[in-house]
């Protein structure tokens, strides 16, 4: 009878550290796979490198040049996708750690006084 008492306490070390732990490690890998598809890693690896490999005389300062102003922009345009997924991760990250706290205040009555203080 008494185990009944505990069930609160293991939903909520469960949300927390199950449920938190996984979304956060689950937002790491999905943020390496979009770095990974958007090329991130390999444009800051090139960026100094001349754009297709060119390297006949005279042509070399061009392309290294060229290359780096499509790859600023190209590294710009990552970078707020990255940001705006990191923004949505917060938000959902935000939202299921005030989830439990938002059900006990509706099942202590508190969300219904919230509703109808007018």
């Amino acid at each position: 009878m008494v185990a009944f008492l505990y069930y609160p306490f293991y939903l909520i070390a469960f949300w927390y550290k199950d449920v938190l732990v996984g979304l956060i490690n689950f937002f790491v890998l999905f943020n390496r796979y979009t770095a990974s598809l958007l090329s991130l890693p390999l444009l800051l690896r090139t960026y100094f490198k001349p754009l297709k490999n060119e390297y006949r005389d005279g042509l070399v300062i061009f392309s290294v040049l060229f290359g780096m102003v499509i790859k600023t922009f190209l590294i710009s345009i990552t970078l707020l996708i990255i940001l705006a997924i990191l923004l949505a991760e917060v938000l959902v990250a935000g939202l299921i750690i005030l989830l439990p706290i938002g059900l006990i205040l509706i099942f202590l009555g508190a969300g219904s006084t919230l509703l109808y203080a007018q």
